[in-house]
C-alpha cells in the first residue's frame, strides 16, 4: 500500500507540469521575501529602511502579478522539456451538479485549465501576499507619523519650529496614558532646537543620536524618546525560535509536559546567554521568602 502510494505521488502529482509551475512560482516569491526578511532581521534595522525594504517587496509583487505567471510558464515549459515531462495542464474531470431553482441558466463563461490555474492559484497567493505586507507597512507608517522626525539627523534638522513643535506635541499624546506622561512635548522641543546645533554634518541614525547624547546630561526627554524609537521591534522571529526549540524540549518520551512548564523552558533555551548571567539560586531564595511572607500576611 505504501509503494502504491508513493508511485501514484511521484506519477501523477509531483511529475506533473501544474505542480513544476507552482515550484517555480513559489520560488521567485520566497526568494525575494527571504531576502528581505534577512535584511529585516538585523540587528541595526531601523524602521524607515525597513519601510523601505517592504515597500520595494510590494512594488515587486504588484509587478510580478502582471508578468509573473508568463515569465513562469516559461521557465516551466523549458524544464518540462528537459526532464521529459509534457508540458500541458491535465483536464479535470468536472462534477456536474442540479442547479437550485434561483440559479441562472444562460451561458455560463467556461474558463480553460490555465486561466483556472493562474486565477484560482496564482493570484490568490499574491494577492493575499501583498495584503499581508500592506497592513505591516501600515503599521510602519503609523510609527514614520509619530517618530518620524527622529529617525535620523538629516530629517531632525529639515524641521523647523512650527512642524517640530507640531510633531513634539504628537509624540506626547501618542505617549500619553491618562494623566502619566512619558516626555513632555515643550520641553522637548526646546532640546531638539539646541540638539541640532550640537549634531555634527554626517547623517547620524538614531542609535547613534543616541550614542552621541552619552556625553551629555541634559536631553533627558529626548534620550526617552530615542530609547522608546529604539526599542519599537521591526519584526520578528519568536516563531521560527520556538519551532527549533520545541522537539528538542518536548520529545515523545515528555509528552505529558504541561504548557506553562514548556513556555518557560523554551524561553530558558532561547535566551540561554542572559539566562547564564543570572544567580538562579538568589532569584529562588527570593522568591520562596516573598512567598512566606505574603502567606503570613494573608493568614
Amino acid at each position: 500500500m505504501i509503494q502504491s502510494e508513493a508511485k501514484s505521488l511521484a506519477m501523477n502529482e509531483l511529475s506533473s507540469f501544474e505542480f513544476l509551475l507552482s515550484t517555480i512560482i513559489w520560488f521567485d516569491i520566497l526568494h525575494v521575501v527571504n531576502m528581505v526578511s534577512k535584511k529585516l532581521q538585523s540587528k541595526d534595522m531601523q524602521t524607515d529602511v525597513a519601510m523601505t525594504e517592504v515597500s520595494g517587496l510590494i512594488s515587486y509583487l504588484k509587478n510580478y502579478r502582471k508578468t509573473g505567471f508568463v515569465d513562469a510558464m516559461t521557465k516551466a515549459k523549458e524544464i518540462a522539456i528537459e526532464i521529459g515531462i509534457e508540458p500541458i495542464f491535465i483536464q479535470r474531470r468536472v462534477i456536474r451538479r442540479k442547479k437550485q431553482y434561483d440559479e441562472t441558466s444562460g451561458n455560463e463563461t467556461v474558463l480553460s485549465v490555465e486561466e483556472t490555474f493562474r486565477i484560482q492559484y496564482f493570484l490568490y497567493i499574491i494577492d493575499h501576499a501583498i495584503c499581508s505586507l500592506d497592513k505591516r507597512f501600515d503599521q510602519y507608517r503609523l510609527y514614520e507619523n509619530i517618530f518620524g522626525f527622529l529617525f535620523d539627523s538629516t530629517k531632525l534638522k529639515m524641521c523647523d519650529d512650527v512642524s517640530l513643535k507640531s510633531h513634539c506635541t504628537c509624540l506626547e499624546n501618542s505617549l500619553k496614558n491618562g494623566d502619566l506622561l512619558d516626555i513632555n512635548g515643550d520641553e522637548l522641543f526646546l532640546e531638539l532646537k539646541f540638539l541640532v546645533e550640537l549634531l555634527p554634518n554626517e547623517k547620524m541614525g538614531a542609535c547613534e543620536i543616541l550614542n552621541f547624547l552619552e556625553q551629555f546630561d541634559s536631553f533627558p526627554y529626548t534620550t526617552i524618546a530615542l530609547r522608546i524609537l529604539l526599542t519599537i521591534p521591526i519584526t520578528v522571529a519568536s516563531a521560527e525560535r520556538s519551532f527549533s526549540k520545541l522537539m528538542l524540549l518536548k520529545s515523545h518520551l515528555r509528552a505529558s509536559m504541561s504548557q506553562d512548564r514548556l513556555n518557560g523552558l523554551a524561553l530558558m533555551a532561547i535566551e540561554n546567554n542572559f539566562l547564564e548571567e543570572l544567580d538562579c539560586e538568589t532569584l529562588i531564595d527570593d522568591f520562596a521568602a516573598d512567598h512566606v511572607q505574603k502567606k503570613a500576611i494573608f493568614t
